[in-house]
C-alpha cells in the first residue's frame, strides 16, 4: 500500500526549494504518494514561531552569511539554483501561494507549477510578489496565467490558503518544509529527508 506523504510548503523558504528538488529522489524506489499542501509560512511563523524574526536582525548578520553559505552549498549537491538572498528577501508570498492553491485540486499541475515558481525567485531572481511575474510563471507553464491570476483572487482560494495554514499548525508546523508521513509522522526541513524514508519505507 502506497504511504501517503503530505508537503506544506511556502514558495520563498529556499530551505523548501532544496526539499522540494530533493524529496522524489530521497524517496526513489518506495510505494508513496505525495500531496503538495500550499500554506503561508508567514502565518505559522507568527502563530507558533515568532523567534524567526530575531534571528534576522543585523546583529545576526555573521551567522546569516554562515547559513546562507551553506544553503549555496547544499544547493549546488542538489543541483539547484540558488541566487539568494535577493532584494526581494524576505518575500511577501501571500500573492504566489494563492496561485498555488488555486492549482491544488490538479497535484501534478501544481507540482509543475511550483517548480517553475521555485526556479524564478531563486535562480532567475525574479519577484514572486508581483502578479504579472505569477502570470508569466504559469503561463510558461501551458496555464492560462491570467485566468489563473483571477482565480487565485477568489474568496475561495485565499479561504484554502487560510485552512491550509491553519491545519499546519493545528498538526504542530512551525516552518517550512514541513512533512508528514503517514499523516502522524511530522518532519522539517530538506536535512530531514533520510527520516522521511526511513519511516516511509517502514511504513511501507
Amino acid at each position: 500500500m502506497s504511504v501517503p506523504v503530505e508537503f506544506f510548503f511556502d514558495l520563498s523558504s529556499p530551505w523548501t526549494r532544496l526539499a522540494f528538488a530533493n524529496i522524489r529522489p530521497a524517496l526513489d524506489g518506495l510505494d508513496y504518494t505525495i500531496r503538495w499542501r500550499p500554506f503561508l509560512v508567514g502565518g505559522v511563523f507568527n502563530a507558533v514561531n515568532p523567534t524567526v524574526y530575531e534571528s534576522r536582525k543585523p546583529e545576526n548578520a555573521a551567522k546569516l552569511a554562515r547559513s546562507f553559505e551553506w544553503l549555496k552549498q547544499w544547493a549546488q549537491l542538489a543541483g539547484v539554483g540558488m541566487n539568494f538572498p535577493t532584494e526581494h528577501h524576505p518575500l511577501k508570498s501571500v500573492h504566489a501561494m494563492r496561485f498555488c492553491c488555486a492549482l491544488e485540486d490538479d497535484q501534478q499541475a501544481l507540482e509543475r507549477f511550483a517548480h517553475a515558481a521555485f526556479e524564478a525567485y531563486f535562480t532567475e531572481g525574479r519577484n514572486l510578489d508581483d502578479p504579472a511575474v505569477l502570470v508569466d510563471v504559469a503561463d510558461a507553464c501551458g496555464f492560462g496565467g491570467s485566468a489563473l491570476k483571477e482565480q487565485a483572487t477568489s474568496q475561495p482560494v485565499k479561504d484554502q490558503l487560510r485552512t491550509n495554514t491553519e491545519k499546519a499548525i493545528e498538526r504542530g508546523a512551525f516552518g517550512s518544509p514541513t512533512l508528514f508521513v503517514g499523516s502522524e509522522h511530522m518532519y522539517f526541513g530538506n536535512d530531514q529527508l533520510p527520516l522521511v524514508r526511513q519511516k516511509v519505507a517502514e511504513l511501507a
